[in-house]
């Protein structure tokens, strides 16, 4: 894409971008796939207290969600490949089937989601900005890769720490954890790039902080 065309169609990537911010922090996404969903056992009705442990843990999934919205935005921006921000713009869809199951579980359960949304979506989306435009599109997708892989292993950790009785939310959990793999393997397979050590630590830390910090605020 020459310069011009990339100039001419900035104001609409924008204008899709400002969207996209604006369903995702307002719950304006509407889920193209079902919730999965998983009938609890008669008599496995949740205690109060597990019934707080699951939606501290699924408010947490709610701002990783909000946050894979804000980064796959902000590298589709970046990007002058088409084909790459079609691919970017499809993984975001179908991160947005996960952030409606999220928020719907969180209601399901009597909770809410983060106070710091809009902090979690305006430093992601600044993230993958900047990953697009200052490193190029194979660094660019060695973001996708690294999240992911985390975010894998971040929700392989949920599934052990959600309540055994609280089938739903272990099956909405399963299944992002299965697309997350998916979309790691997408991107490798696009030509991402290994990040260095130092950005690979730097990343789990802020994952670190969000998590922590999102599971009381």
């Amino acid at each position: 894409m020459d310069d011009s065309t990339f100039r001419s169609s900035l104001s609409d990537h924008l204008i899709i971008a400002a969207d996209n911010a604006l369903k995702t922090l307002a719950g304006g996404l509407h889920p193209s796939r079902p919730m999965p969903h998983k009938p609890p056992a008669a008599g496995a009705a949740l205690s109060d207290a597990d019934r707080t442990r699951s939606g501290q843990l699924m408010r947490i999934n709610h701002v990783g969600e909000i946050c894979a919205q804000a980064l796959y935005q902000g590298q589709a921006l970046a990007t002058r490949d088409a084909s790459l921000r079609a691919h970017l713009l499809k993984a975001s869809r179908e991160e947005g089937d996960h952030l409606a199951w999220c928020a719907q579980r969180l209601r399901e359960l009597q909770s809410r989601p983060s106070l710091l949304n809009p902090l979690w979506y305006g430093g992601a989306f600044a993230l993958g900005l900047l990953a697009g435009r200052a490193a190029g599109d194979k660094v660019s997708l060695g973001f996708v890769v690294e999240t992911e892989n985390q975010v894998e292993q971040h929700l392989a950790g949920h599934l052990q720490s959600l309540p055994q009785t609280d089938v739903e939310s272990r099956a909405v959990v399963g299944r992002m954890k299965d697309d997350e793999v998916a979309h790691a393997l997408a991107a490798q397979k696009l030509g991402a790039a290994t990040l260095p050590p130092p950005v690979r630590w730097a990343m789990r830390a802020a994952a670190k902080v969000m998590t922590t910090t999102a599971r009381w605020i």
